[in-house]
């Protein structure tokens, strides 16, 4: 079939879905789907609105369906759905009733290959059981992992005649790696959704396909390891504790010259109150990039200033964190340095040389290892353990990329109740 673009309406609010929709229409999709949330939200009521709003366009309810096949592609279908999703890992017996459902009510089945052990064999089957689609899905927590379809969907399209749909964190970039890799129908939720400008967004993504040549994107393009400070960068420490559950943050820490922000692997060191021999030391052993955290103990006096912090900018440090006194400000302002601390002093300690770099230490309640990823801006400190640096950083990035499509609507007339919809979700 001819490569077609579905646009994932994965919303729990109607009204938006209907304007992003609208938008994307707009752009060139050309088939909408009718996302879960949006499904368990608002009900086969948001099938039936889409559908009417759009009576030529091909509606598929993502139903997930695990049991009770013939039920619930009867609901959908009878509510304007072409295409109806089950899951792959539903039983054979709610596979086939789903087909047999469709038939009976003109419409198709997609079965979503969701967390499948063995996908190229339940896709052959699924074939083998009348599904008209099978689909390839990399879920959102995944996406957050770094992780992509393309190799489990070369294998499916090699593996099936029905055409194959490819779901997960598709964007303009990536949207001919999806058709090169043998895709027919290529979904893209939040790189349409979440735009600022979700025509624009999709006549990209439209453009990329029918090109097969990318198009660079500024957004939703997800980290894979090497290019965590590059991503890092261009969220802010609000975007990382949003990520983080509304956490992550040291207490207290602000910056000494405000505008100033950091981004880098912690090198930890911890010292006796007032003794900055150690904080000194560490800088010869920060590689360029680091950013230095030091516990002194959230006392005065003061374990840093001006000298240490040109020895810092010589070696390249990314910042310096200090749970403890900082002095000297006027001059490191002057410098430029993302410098954070919880006090300030004039007088300063001694070097006594207690102390140790390199360990995992506890600044306010909140650890801190070596490695962990450390971001700082205006608004304070946010630390990302190492072993989920990946995840949420790009869960940070969606964050980011969610803002930006409240922005635009408030900036053309409404406001942060309305588009929040804070009246309708308030707990009762």
């Amino acid at each position: 079939m001819k490569p077609v673009l579905q646009l994932a309406l994965d919303f729990v609010d109607l009204p938006r879905a209907l304007q992003v929709a609208e938008e994307a229409v707009a752009g060139g999709a050309e088939w909408l789907e009718v996302g879960t949330p949006l499904i368990k939200s608002e009900g086969l009521q948001a099938i039936r609105e889409i559908k009417a709003r759009w009576p030529d366009l091909t509606i598929v309810a993502d139903m997930k369906t695990m049991d009770a096949g013939r039920a619930e592609v009867e609901c959908a279908a009878k509510a304007g759905a072409r295409v109806v999703g089950v899951l792959g890992a539903a039983s054979d017996a709610t596979i086939k009733e789903c087909v047999e459902a469709a038939r009976n009510y003109g419409a198709e089945i997609v079965v979503d290959m969701i967390q499948v052990e063995d996908v190229v064999t339940r896709a052959r089957e699924a074939e083998a059981m009348g599904a008209s689609y099978v689909g390839i899905h990399i879920a959102i927590d995944e996406q957050m992992q770094g992780k992509t379809p393309w190799d489990t969907l070369r294998l499916v399209a090699e593996g099936v005649s029905i055409p194959v749909a490819v779901a997960g964190g598709i964007n303009s970039e990536t949207a001919p790696l999806a058709l090169e890799a043998g895709a027919s129908i290529v979904v893209v939720g939040g790189a349409i959704t979440k735009a600022a400008d979700a025509t624009a967004a999709t006549k990209a993504v439209k453009q990329a396909m029918e090109t097969m040549t990318p198009v660079k994107s500024e957004y939703f393009v997800r980290a894979t390891g090497p290019d965590i400070r590059e991503m890092l960068s261009r969220v802010s420490a609000a975007n990382v504790s949003d990520a983080l559950h509304r956490s992550g943050d040291i207490p207290g820490m602000r910056p000494l010259a405000p505008g100033t922000k950091m981004v880098g692997p912690a090198l930890t060191v911890r010292t006796a109150p007032g003794d900055w021999a150690k904080p000194v030391e560490a800088i010869d052993k920060a590689h360029p990039g680091d950013v230095l955290v030091v516990d002194a103990g959230g006392v005065l006096p003061a374990i840093w200033g001006e000298l240490a912090t040109n020895s810092a900018i010589q070696r390249g440090l990314a910042g310096v964190v200090i749970y403890g006194a900082a002095r000297d400000t006027a001059d490191i302002r002057a410098l430029g340095f993302p410098l954070f601390s919880t006090l300030v002093s004039p007088t300063a300690g001694e070097a006594k040389g207690f102390g140790e770099i390199g360990v995992p230490i506890r600044i306010a309640g909140v650890r801190v290892s070596p490695g962990d990823w450390i971001i700082g801006d205006d608004d304070g400190v946010c630390v990302i353990p190492r072993d989920k640096a990946v995840e949420y950083t790009n869960r940070a990035m969606d964050v980011l990329e969610k803002e930006n499509r409240l922005r635009a609507e408030i900036q053309a007339g409404s406001t942060l109740g309305q588009v929040g919809y804070l009246l309708r979700w308030e707990k009762n």
